[in-house]
């Protein structure tokens, strides 16, 4: 069984507020890709209406998303945590890789706005709960210290 507890104390132990975005995400993404049984990991920072691929642990991803669009750009533009049990049930679901089936992604909010996303890909069916929501969502509060 995951310890989730490990994983957040993990990821609070590497967001420091003193180093730059992209050096924090990148570790922050390792730290997500211990998550069993998942196949990406890594963040889209907002940049417009437009989210931009960020630091990532996993296969090439899409780029370029548009807020609306796919799961990343409605969790954008509802500014909550979505969690898609079957990818290819989600209407407008963006392939990146073939080999996602479950997704969970969550946004990160700079004064109360969204600024970027947590996205996780698994290559099974099912695999995002509560658990995994309430970590993504306590992760992407501790985030709230950096310059976005």
């Amino acid at each position: 069984m995951q310890d989730y507890q490990l994983l957040l104390e993990q990821s609070k132990a590497v967001i420091d507020k003193t180093l730059p975005l992209y050096s924090v995400l990148s570790n922050l993404s390792a730290v997500l890709n211990q998550l069993e049984n998942i196949n990406w990991a890594g963040f889209y920072l907002v940049e417009g209406d437009t989210l931009y691929l960020g630091p990532f642990q996993g296969e090439v991803a899409c780029t370029i998303i548009k807020k609306g669009k796919g799961v990343c750009g409605t969790s954008f533009e509802k500014g909550e945590t979505i969690i898609v049990p079957d990818v290819n049930k989600f209407p407008g679901h963006i392939a990146c890789s073939s080999k996602s089936r479950s997704e969970i992604v969550t946004p990160i909010f700079k004064n109360n706005k969204v600024v970027g996303v947590i996205d996780i890909d698994a290559p099974i069916y099912d695999r995002f709960h509560e658990e995994e929501k309430k970590l993504l969502e306590n992760i992407a509060k501790e985030l709230e210290v950096l310059d976005f």
